[in-house]
């Protein structure tokens, strides 16, 4: 059976203990953080703001040739449509053999 708490449970001294210190801790760090916010918006007003370092953006480029070799990413849309639907380098490469070369205006590589 539990024994009821004491006026003086370790508990509550610990909280007695605890407490002051942490309201004093809670308002510095508001103190501080405010001081921060200040100093970000201040900046951003006067026009400094730090700029965050540019994305990688890939342009895309217009593809007139490929080739279904190892490096082969993705198959342009106009592989696709010479090919009559034929969308993945697997079946590419079935079809025609690795190092299949395709060209834009051009006819189809021989099949193998």
């Amino acid at each position: 059976m539990k024994r009821p708490g004491s006026p003086n449970s370790l508990d509550d001294v610990l909280r007695r203990a605890v407490d002051p210190v942490l309201r004093r801790a809670s308002a510095e760090i508001a103190r501080a953080l405010g001081a921060l916010a200040r100093a970000e918006l201040d900046q951003e007003v006067a026009g400094g703001r730090r700029k965050a370092p540019p994305a990688r953006v890939r342009r895309r480029a217009e593809l007139s040739r490929w080739v279904a070799d190892r490096g082969a990413r993705r198959v342009p849309l106009f592989v696709i449509e010479m090919t009559n639907g034929l969308d993945t380098k697997k079946k590419i490469v079935a079809k025609f053999g690795p190092g299949a070369t395709f060209e834009k205006g051009k006819a189809l590589p021989a099949a193998k």
